[in-house]
């Protein structure tokens, strides 16, 4: 049925890109900050960053596709792959709003995020007006960022925690 230590892999390396994503990105901005302004350095990494992302999940889904995993596998991998594209396409952009709010500047005005807003909110506005009208979509908004932002961490510390207990050493043995 499924290959839970495929999927689990899997899901290593979605953590693994999003934690790359958001680093690479954030380092790629402060760099660009040496040569430009942050909405410049923003508009000028941010569409490579999301590019490159989107490629990689892309890629990563393919190979499965044809790989010699079970049906099964293979759904829930794509399953995985279109429920998790944005919270993944936020590493970078995250990034960049952490810079903004550190260096006291609006990322509003970014083209490269105001496009990236505009296309989120093409997906979720329909979702919104599904479920209901007034200020759902709102909601919606802030619910994704917060929600990609907490898979985003939790793909960080599950990635990151097996190398932290190893500095740690071992646990100490339990006494009965």
């Amino acid at each position: 049925m499924f290959n839970l230590g495929y999927l689990k892999r899997r899901l290593g390396q979605y953590a693994a890109l999003w934690v790359g994503g958001f680093l690479v990105g954030g380092a790629a901005i402060l760099i660009g900050l040496l040569f430009a302004d942050l909405m410049t350095a923003v508009d000028r990494i941010l569409p490579v960053m999301l590019g490159a992302l989107a490629l990689t999940l892309g890629a990563g889904t393919v190979m499965t596709l044809v790989s010699g995993e079970t049906l099964g596998t293979k759904l829930a991998v794509l399953l995985l792959a279109v429920m998790l594209a944005l919270p993944l396409l936020w590493a970078p952009v995250s990034a960049a709003v952490a810079i903004a709010f550190f260096v006291d500047r609006s990322i509003e005005y970014s083209e490269t995020y105001a496009a990236f807003q505009i296309g989120v909110s093409r997906v979720l506005f329909p979702i919104g007006q599904a479920l209901g009208q007034g200020d759902l979509f709102g909601w919606l908004w802030t619910a994704f960022q917060w929600v990609s932002t907490v898979v985003g961490f939790l793909s960080a510390l599950a990635r990151v925690w097996p190398a932290i207990r190893r500095l740690l050493g071992p646990e100490p043995p339990v006494e009965a």
